[in-house]
């Protein structure tokens, strides 16, 4: 009887053991042909209400053209423009990124791009958007004097 009990002990913990053993497959690496110079830009400080943009450059290190299928932001304050043909192979393309500085501090946003059809690479742009003047210039008495006279 105890080894009846002992022999089922050791078989489940042998099934056990087995079923904890992924299945090891082997998928060859994704290869990303898009390359970025550079993937992160920081703005530094902005003037709040005042359109800040930055133009990525992206290349194609396949051997093949590459077709930029979408480039999407994260939110509507960021906005991208790029080239709708293909990126020949060896060539490159620009994105250009425009920011609305209208929220006051620091932010970070994504944008999305989606190439062949199911491959990615994410680019971000930062900064810290500071509150501007209210003009460029300090007011003047004399003028303020001579726009009520007037009126």
């Amino acid at each position: 009887m105890k080894r009846a009990i002992l022999l089922s002990f050791v078989l489940v913990i042998a099934v056990a053991v087995n079923a904890q053993t992924a299945a090891t497959t082997t998928t060859a690496p994704v290869i990303e042909l898009l390359q970025v110079k550079e993937a992160i830009h920081d703005f530094g400080k902005i003037p709040q209400g005042r359109p800040a943009t930055y133009t990525f450059e992206v290349f194609n290190s396949g051997k093949e053209p590459l077709k930029l299928d979408n480039v999407q932001a994260a939110c509507g304050c960021t906005t991208p423009q790029w080239n709708k043909d293909a990126i020949p192979a060896g060539g490159s393309t620009k994105i250009i990124v425009g920011y609305n500085a209208y929220a006051e501090g620091p932010f970070e946003k994504t944008i999305t791009v989606t190439y062949n059809g199911n491959q990615t690479k994410v680019l971000t742009i930062k900064g810290n958007v500071y509150k501007a003047p209210p003009s460029s210039a300090p007011e003047n008495a004399s003028v303020r004097f001579l726009k009520s006279v007037t009126q």
